[in-house]
């Protein structure tokens, strides 16, 4: 591959290959058929120029980007383009009054914005009269969950399409139409990589088509040879980078996923998700306090030292730090996983907390009341109040809740670990 590299400056003193091999039409856009296929709206509302206002979601490599050019390109509306992370109102102001008078000549404008997560909720405000009028079609991109960056009236305004991480077909694809434009660009007839050097990057973009892409430059300015094989691209390779935003909708999704693998007693998807955390950047502390929480929440009584164990953790990450707490949390979410489970305390607070938002400041009952003086004591303050250790079992039937709860029955404890004997207990 000498004259590919004899010719570096030629090679790659252009632009990236992701601008480069950017399709222009639908014929060339690979993946997300659930959205762009044969007979789906999204196809047809593009090529009908139809389009009306749309939000673009998904990770980032996906599409979202490709495809509003593509729409640029099939239009016959102006098409306007803004990036969110570096446009503010001015720039808002100037596109849409550009708008505002092509909209009275009959002309349509189609505004593309960027990572529109970016904007504020006041930028956002801002677009939404005219979003509302006709005066532009918005087509937002954003890799964060629009249910919580985009305003709801914008949400309303417009059709969210969903996208998803790219598959190993697509991807495939997308590789071998690099691999044959740098042939094409650098004139070379054998260029060639083998079939698991292309799985290999396939798997290290994780569903991006943009790293996939920037990942075959760096590869081809590396290896200086005309046939690139698995070995190559691992020694070029040293870490297939995680999709993880400690900010973002991932992180809640992950979590979400740890948090019901535990409850369904399941270590295996447990331990993945909690290294998926971990080896993303995640703080210890915030996962050693996610399973705090949920040894109370998820497990309670049914196996008390669930929580001793989640807190053991605790202080295991403060003492240990990254890497070696890692263990330590992981012996606790096996631990959590495997405990039998009860509900059973969240149950009880929660309906406790209803009742005190319903019926606010209740009246503590006489019997339980504090008596430290003679005229609380007048005043009927631990009237006929019974001494537990007076009594067998050091139990009592007596009033502990307010008048207008008489009765209330907060905790149910199940019949899973311990609390089939505390509920035996609780009945006997």
């Amino acid at each position: 591959m000498a004259q590919l590299f004899d010719q570096n400056q030629k090679a790659f003193g252009r632009e990236p290959l992701a601008y480069l091999l950017r399709p222009k039409t639908l014929e060339e856009f690979f993946g997300q058929d659930e959205i762009v296929g044969d007979g789906k709206l999204l196809r047809y509302l593009i090529q009908k120029d139809k389009l009306h206002s749309v939000i673009f979601y998904g990770p980032p490599g996906c599409g979202k980007t490709t495809l509003a050019h593509i729409i640029a390109n099939a239009t016959s509306a102006e098409f306007e383009s803004i990036s969110a992370v570096i446009s503010g109102v001015p720039e808002l102001r100037k596109v849409i009054a550009a708008a505002k008078e092509r909209k009275k000549m009959g002309r349509r404008t189609v505004v593309f914005v960027d990572e529109i997560h970016r904007f504020s909720k006041s930028q956002q405000d801002a677009l939404l009269p005219y979003v509302e009028d006709g005066t532009v079609i918005l087509i937002g991109a954003t890799t964060e969950n629009p249910s919580f960056e985009v305003i709801s009236a914008l949400l309303s305004r417009s059709q969210v399409f969903v996208f998803k991480m790219l598959d190993g077909r697509a991807l495939k694809q997308i590789l071998e139409r690099g691999l044959k434009k740098v042939a094409e660009l650098e004139g070379l007839n054998n260029l060639k990589m083998d079939e698991d050097g292309k799985n290999l990057l396939v798997a290290f973009a994780n569903g991006d088509a943009r790293v996939l892409l920037n990942t075959l430059e760096i590869v081809l300015k590396l290896v200086k040879k005309n046939e690139i094989s698995v070995v190559d691209i691992q020694n070029v390779l040293q870490r297939k980078p995680l999709r993880y935003d400690k900010k973002g909708e991932e992180h809640y999704n992950i979590i979400s996923a740890l948090h019901k693998s535990m409850r369904d007693s399941d270590p295996d998807g447990a331990l993945y998700w909690l290294g998926r955390m971990l080896e993303g950047g995640e703080d210890p502390l915030y996962l050693a306090r996610r399973l705090i929480r949920f040894a109370s929440e998820d497990v309670g009584m049914a196996d008390p030292h669930a929580l001793l164990v989640a807190v053991a953790a605790k202080d295991a990450c403060h003492f240990n730090g990254m890497p070696e707490c890692a263990v330590n949390l992981a012996q606790a979410v096996v631990h959590l996983s495997l405990a039998p489970k009860s509900n059973a305390l969240y149950v009880a607070y929660s309906a406790v907390q209803s009742d005190i938002k319903t019926y606010g400041n209740l009246e503590v009952p006489l019997n339980m009341r504090n008596c430290p003086t003679q005229l609380m004591q007048e005043w009927g303050y631990g009237k006929d109040y019974k001494y537990a250790h007076s009594f067998e079992g050091a139990r009592v039937d007596q009033q502990h809740l307010p008048d207008q709860l008489m009765g209330r029955k907060y905790y149910k404890p199940t019949d899973r670990g311990l609390e089939a004997r505390i509920k035996e207990k609780l009945n006997g």
